[in-house]
């Protein structure tokens, strides 16, 4: 039963895949950022799927599969939670190295929805870091991924694209239109 002025977001949806171009194998660490007046109520925030072979055909596909649950509870949609995932995979010598960022909102309507989220990679700032990064095979990562869910830094950093990933979300709400709020859905169907 919810409290005066609160409203739920229910998502039951799943990490499907990630296409890559330049990665073999790679697994997918997934976390949600929202407002303060936001609360979990249910569900995992973070998570790590398994580790995954990319496809030795010419889309170089990494199928996960990996299953998302998770409710939240709040007063305002300022905020409206956002995924953010990092995306690892292993170099030459077995190393963890970063592959790629991906952030998207959660979809605003109920329903099936399916979502590409482009995956991006730091890239460094000058020649002598490129070089250092590609001699000791670590890449530029960023200290908090959070960092993109925000517009504080962004500029800043210089990025450039290396996949997709399709993300599905089953999306249910309860109470959001009772509150007056209004995403261009018909309340009354």
């Amino acid at each position: 039963m919810s409290g005066d002025g609160e409203f739920f977001l229910s998502i039951i949806g799943s990490i499907e895949h990630a296409e890559f171009y330049d990665a073999d194998n790679v697994y997918c660490k997934y976390g949600f950022h929202f407002g303060p007046e936001w609360t979990v109520v249910a569900g995992i925030e973070e998570g790590l799927t398994q580790m995954c072979k990319c496809s030795s055909d010419p889309r170089n596909l990494a199928v996960w599969n990996f299953p998302l649950e998770i409710t939240f509870k709040s007063t305002n949609p300022h905020g409206w939670p956002q995924m953010i995932m990092s995306i690892y995979g292993l170099d030459l010598f077995g190393h963890d190295v970063i592959r790629g960022y991906g952030v998207c909102h959660l979809p605003l309507k109920t329903g099936y929805h399916e979502k590409r989220v482009a995956v991006y990679v730091p890239e460094s700032s000058s020649t002598l870091q490129r070089f250092a990064a590609w001699l000791t095979g670590r890449r530029p990562e960023l200290i908090d991924p959070a960092i993109l869910a925000s517009n504080g830094g962004r500029d800043l950093t210089r990025m450039r694209v290396e996949g997709a990933v399709t993300v599905t979300f089953n999306v249910v709400m309860k109470d959001f239109f009772k509150l007056g709020y209004k995403n261009g859905e018909n309340p009354d169907k």
